[in-house]
C-alpha cells in the first residue's frame, strides 16, 4: 500500500458502499473483492462493493422503483445538508454498485429464480441500470440495506490521490443469490470473518485501506448478521473524517476520540489511530489493538 503525499483541493465525490454479510457455521462473514491492479483507486486492495454516485442515480423514478419514501431515506442518512432526492440517489447508487460489482440484486419481492441473472444479461446488452429496473418492473429494496457509517476523505488522502464522501451500508445477502467479483473492476473475491480478514492483512496475504481496516475491526465485535443490522438500526450513522498528521517522519491517521482529533467523542470501537509503518497502516499497539 503506497502512501499518498499529494494534497487534493477538489471536493470529495459522493459515493456509496454496501458491506455484504452472511452467517456461516463459524459466525459472521464479510464479502471482499480485490480491485484490479491497474485501477486508479486502491488497485490491488480488497474492498467492499461500491463506487461513485452517478447523475443517473438521481434520475430514477423513485416513487415507482424504491420501496420507501424519500423522506424516510433522507432521515436515515442523517444528512440535513442534502435534499431528499440526493439522499435517494445515494441509496440507488449503493444498490446499483452492489449489483454491478457483485451480482447481488436487492430488488423484487420474494427471491425469484434467475432474477439477478436476467437483469445482468440486460446490462450486458447495454441497458442502463434505470432502464433495467423499468423493463423488468423491479422495485429496489432499500429496506434491506442499513446506513452504517459515513467516511469523508481528508484533503491529504493517505492511500489515493482522490477524495470521496462515502456512505457505508450493511446488508445480508438475499437468499438464493451468490456474490462474486465481476472480472473487470475486480479480479478475485472471498468471504471471510472480519477477524480472519484482518489476520490475512496482518500476514500480508491481502491489502486493505484504512476505512476497510477500521470497518472490519468494528464488525469483529458482532457474532452474526442480526447483531450488525440491529446495531445499525439503533443509531444514526457516524461521520468519520480522518485527520492525518506526520509524526517522526511517519504518517499517522487519527479518528474521532483520539487526543489529536478535533472530535473528542469516539465514533468507532477499536484504535483511534493507525500509523504507516512497514509499508502499511497498523495500530501502534499491534494486531490485538484492533479488537481491544
Amino acid at each position: 500500500m503506497e502512501l499518498n503525499l499529494e494534497t487534493v483541493t477538489t471536493p470529495p465525490r459522493p459515493a456509496a458502499t454496501v458491506v455484504l454479510l452472511r452467517d456461516a457455521p463459524a459466525g459472521l462473514e464479510v464479502f471482499l473483492m480485490k480491485r484490479h491492479g491497474l485501477s486508479d483507486v486502491l488497485g490491488g486492495a480488497y474492498v467492499f462493493p461500491g463506487g461513485k454516485v452517478d447523475a443517473a442515480d438521481a434520475e430514477l423514478d423513485m416513487a415507482v422503483h424504491l420501496d420507501q419514501p424519500l423522506d424516510r431515506l433522507h432521515a436515515g442518512l442523517n444528512e440535513p445538508e442534502i435534499d431528499q432526492r440526493t439522499a435517494g440517489a445515494v441509496y440507488v447508487a449503493a444498490l446499483r454498485e452492489a449489483f454491478e460489482e457483485s451480482g447481488v440484486l436487492f430488488a423484487g419481492g420474494q427471491p425469484l429464480p434467475g432474477l439477478s441473472e436476467r437483469a445482468a444479461a440486460l446490462l450486458r446488452e447495454g441497458l442502463g441500470f434505470n432502464a433495467v429496473l423499468a423493463q423488468m418492473a423491479l422495485r429496489l429494496q432499500t429496506l434491506s440495506i442499513v446506513p452504517w457509517s459515513r467516511w469523508i476523505t481528508p484533503v491529504t488522502p493517505s492511500v489515493t490521490n482522490k477524495r470521496f464522501d462515502t456512505r457505508f451500508f450493511v446488508a445480508a445477502v438475499p437468499g438464493g443469490q451468490v456474490a462474486s467479483h465481476d472480472n473487470f473492476e475486480t479480479t478475485e473475491s472471498i468471504w471471510l470473518s472480519p477477524r480472519h480478514a484482518l489476520q490475512q492483512y496482518w500476514d500480508r496475504q491481502i491489502e486493505l485501506a484504512p476505512p476497510q481496516i477500521m470497518s472490519l475491526a468494528h464488525l469483529s465485535r458482532h457474532a452474526g448478521v442480526a447483531s450488525v443490522l440491529a446495531a445499525a438500526r439503533a443509531r444514526l450513522p457516524p461521520v468519520i473524517q480522518p485527520e492525518p498528521f506526520d509524526h517522526e517522519g511517519s504518517r499517522v491517521i487519527c479518528y474521532p476520540g483520539d487526543a489529536r482529533h478535533s472530535v473528542r467523542e469516539q465514533a468507532l470501537p477499536g484504535p483511534t489511530r493507525l500509523s504507516y509503518r512497514n509499508r502499511r497502516f497498523e495500530p501502534d499497539a499491534g494486531f490485538e489493538a484492533l479488537f481491544g
